[in-house]
């Protein structure tokens, strides 16, 4: 048996995160991924804002940088362009596309040099709580290894198993469910491979197609469906769109990705006796988005801190741990209510509509876009979208 203060499950943005504040914070702290390598293989389309970066103390890396991005083409279905680039208008969500194998090898680095210990290839088989904690039995590199920690923090992906395992509530509505494809395609022809591309409507039935580029002719293509909107699978919408899209007609595929994205907003129990939630698991993803790397790093950053100052009081219980859901509601949780209300109206929209909305954003002026701005926007062309988001801001 393995004795630690915290125990992280899942080496991704926020397992990492919350590994290396928990123990810059003086606790001791052990890193488990089920993986070989961690980071691989990707499951998200790789974007990140840059000022969530910034605000975590993250600074940029070459190395998991693939592209510096200065904007996004926002395609309605009839092919209107709605440009927004950061040469003419002020876009603080504007960011990079990572190399997600790199980064989040990078971030398990730095949790390893705040004093983690990581066990690589090493998979959470149960979970038994005892008096003093909660023991996690595990195989580690073929070998059954129990590891009892005075708190865990599970960072294991969306529907934890963790969490559920430990009495919690952490199951997506079937209808919240995105499921997502993606390809790392060569020979993309884009009309500008410094902004991100995103397709909605029909093509897409509960989410959108993007473009992501990596390089040059590199890109990300990829889709997110809701399955209770299409009787087609994600793969068959995503060879629809590659064979039809003059950008992608020509490309190649050399990387196949795919998973599921929780968008039905953040659960409810994001905490119990001895137990915190961070990341995926916990529904830290963006509903308008898709997005969820940088409120990943955001939690895992709470929860890091909050668990080693239980760590210090000597009390583990689920009250002792409530700063965790006040920070994250606080930081966070705000935001994704707003961004829920506008994905249910987007999702209220035929194509027309959409295209209709395009060509009034096209003539608009922007001087800066974010979340807020677009949304305000919204309301401003479509009598539909004052009745639904009116009241948001």
């Amino acid at each position: 048996m393995i004795e630690t203060d915290i125990l992280v499950v899942g080496a991704g943005p926020s397992g990492s995160l919350a590994a290396k504040e928990a123990a810059l914070h003086g606790a001791d702290v052990i890193l488990i991924d089920r993986k070989s390598e961690i980071g691989s293989p990707k499951r998200c389309a790789e974007g990140v804002s840059k000022d969530g970066l910034a605000q975590l103390g993250i600074k940029p890396d070459p190395r998991w940088i693939a592209r510096d991005l200065y904007g996004v083409r926002l395609v309605s279905p009839n092919n209107t362009s709605v440009w927004m680039d950061n040469n003419t208008i002020k876009i603080p969500e504007a960011g990079y596309i990572l190399e997600r194998k790199v980064f989040d090898k990078h971030m398990a680095m730095d949790a390893a040099r705040a004093g983690a210990k990581i066990m690589i290839k090493t998979n959470a088989t149960s979970l038994k709580r005892v008096d003093d904690g909660i023991i996690v039995s595990t195989n580690h590199m073929g070998k059954d290894i129990d590891i009892h920690a005075k708190i865990v923090i599970a960072a294991d992906g969306p529907e934890s198993r963790i969490g559920r395992w430990a009495g919690l509530e952490c199951n997506t509505e079937f209808k919240y469910m995105e499921s997502c494809i993606q390809f790392e395609m060569a020979g993309v022809n884009m009309e500008n491979n410094r902004d991100i591309a995103l397709f909605f409507g029909s093509v897409a039935p509960g989410g959108y197609v993007w473009i992501f580029p990596k390089g040059d002719d590199i890109a990300n293509v990829g889709i997110g469906v809701l399955k209770n909107k299409t009787n087609k699978t994600a793969y068959e919408h995503l060879m629809e769109f590659i064979k039809t899209c003059p950008e992608t007609k020509d490309a190649q595929p050399v990387e196949i990705n795919v998973g599921g994205d929780p968008v039905g907003g953040i659960i409810k129990d994001r905490i119990g006796d001895n137990i915190l939630v961070v990341g995926d698991a916990a529904g830290f993803v963006n509903s308008l988005t898709g997005g969820g790397i940088n409120s990943a790093l955001e939690s895992g950053v709470y929860a890091g801190i909050v668990a080693a100052q239980a760590i210090k009081d000597g009390d583990y219980s689920k009250n002792n741990l409530k700063e965790y859901v006040s920070l994250t509601d606080e930081h966070i949780g705000k935001h994704y209510k707003k961004y829920n209300k506008a994905k249910e109206y987007l999702l209220s929209l035929e194509d027309e509509e959409l295209d209709e909305i395009a060509e009034e954003f096209a003539k608009a002026d922007f001087e800066e876009v974010n979340p807020r701005t677009l949304i305000k926007m919204l309301i401003k062309v479509s009598p539909k979208a004052l009745v639904k988001l009116g009241k948001l801001f």
